[in-house]
């Protein structure tokens, strides 16, 4: 349990942090500590470009730089770059079972779709993420 407190907001510290106004963000950001800081930190990772995540980083635009803006800045990024690479591995295993599906060699698959197999290992492995219109074009040629 935290020791922290709201003063002039209506939340309590043991409200979920989606709930804080604004102002219950910026008090436990400043004057906080790493256990009062933990529900913002999972609700970043939960949801890295959600609510939460916004007000942190609108707050972070304006106030001065220290050591709790790097670590809430960092903790953002993180999140987003894990959050990408999970996306592009959806997407690399969306591809993989397509190709998969089609009893087709990846060459003659690439073809199909009217790309290279060059182009279509780069989907496979995630270095790639195809336009939502190729994908579509890939799962529906699976299916087909």
């Amino acid at each position: 349990m935290s020791g922290l407190l709201f003063h002039n907001v209506d939340a309590e510290w043991s409200d979920p942090v989606t709930t804080w106004p604004y102002d219950a963000l910026v008090t436990a950001i400043d004057y906080g500590l790493v256990p009062d800081w933990q529900p913002i930190f999972a609700e970043i990772r939960r949801m890295p470009w959600g609510p939460v995540a916004r007000q942190v980083e609108h707050y972070l635009g304006y106030r001065d730089p220290d050591g709790v803006s790097t670590l809430f800045a960092l903790a953002i990024d993180h999140a987003r770059t894990q959050a990408d690479l999970a996306d592009r591995a959806h997407v690399a295993s969306r591809v993989q079972a397509a190709v998969k599906r089609a009893g087709k060699t990846k060459a003659e698959f690439a073809a199909s779709i009217g790309t290279s197999a060059s182009r279509l290992s780069t989907y496979l492995n995630g270095k790639v993420i195809p336009s939502a219109a190729m994908l579509a074009r890939i799962e529906r040629t699976a299916d087909s």
